[in-house]
């Protein structure tokens, strides 16, 4: 029986036009997403001590751009999608209609923050430290764009703010999108905003990131209904999303506590750097 308190979902438009072009809202958040991540990191760079400046954290920015883009739809294709992109492969270049992978999107800026590490002769986890706190807005950003392609959505449910959406049948259900932009968006930024400021040691922000966010997600995969091609992968309740998270927390928990009980504030290669330019005729082991 549908309540009479339920939240009538807004039935927003998926995209809009600009003249003869035609702009798909799921495409502008991450290109808002991106921004921010540059704002923020500007903002970051600019405290006392960073070891950052604004051209480098434009260059990691353009850096992750392409991890999340391309990991993101590669992991989606392969985790969800992989049946549907063989039968239209072009698919796999229409990413304004949605179907990206959280989970395929941070493997893939790992491996291009792993590249700019390398290039900036960096440590790869005092690059991670740096662009953890940047990537929530991004999410919570991510999150309005499936709530706005109704897509994503949650089980049948009771309470007052449940959601009738196109497609989803006549029942409310969770507008488990909107959790996820609250707790993976705004409450993991300002959680990691906060961290930040009190100086951790090297690995802590990254763990901290990997272990909130894992927990979130799989809290949330409880109430969100799974791909119906895929369904439950055992038990009636195990979702994929919670597969790929599960491995986030052990990581994500083993790297805050070891960043702890063996705290490291320096970045080993900005201190040969540093030793480099003090003693240009001494040569530096790496």
């Amino acid at each position: 029986m549908r309540l009479l308190t339920e939240v009538p979902y807004p039935d927003l438009p998926s995209s809009f036009d600009v003249g003869p072009l035609t702009v798909y809202w799921y495409g502008v958040m991450y290109a808002v997403g991106f921004l921010l991540a540059w704002v923020l990191g500007t903002i970051l760079a600019k405290r006392p001590g960073s070891g950052w400046s604004t051209d480098q954290v434009s260059d990691l920015i353009l850096h992750s751009v392409v991890g999340v883009v391309v990991g993101g739809r590669v992991g989606y294709t392969l985790f969800y999608g992989f049946e549907n992109a063989v039968a239209d492969p072009v698919s796999v270049l229409r990413i304004y209609e949605g179907g990206m992978s959280f989970h395929g999107g941070l493997l893939g800026v790992l491996v291009a923050l792993w590249v700019y590490a390398r290039r900036a002769r960096r440590s790869f986890f005092a690059v991670s430290d740096f662009v953890a706190p940047l990537v929530p807005p991004g999410l919570f950003l991510g999150r309005i764009g499936n709530f706005i392609n109704a897509e994503l959505w949650g089980k049948e449910t009771a309470v007052p703010w449940g959601m009738v959406f196109p497609g989803a049948g006549d029942e409310p259900r969770h507008p488990t999108m909107l959790y996820e932009a609250l707790l993976e968006g705004l409450l993991l930024f300002g959680v990691l905003w906060w961290y930040t400021r009190r100086k951790p040691p090297v690995r802590a922000v990254s763990g901290l990131f990997l272990l909130l966010y894992g927990v979130i997600r799989v809290l949330v995969e409880f109430l969100r209904v799974p791909d119906a091609h895929l369904g439950y992968l055992a038990l009636e309740w195990i979702t994929m999303g919670q597969v790929l998270s599960a491995p986030m927390v052990i990581v994500g928990g083993y790297l805050l506590w070891s960043a702890h009980r063996q705290p490291s504030t320096i970045d080993p290669p900005a201190v040969a750097r540093a030793h480099v330019r003090a003693h240009p005729d001494q040569s530096v082991n790496r």
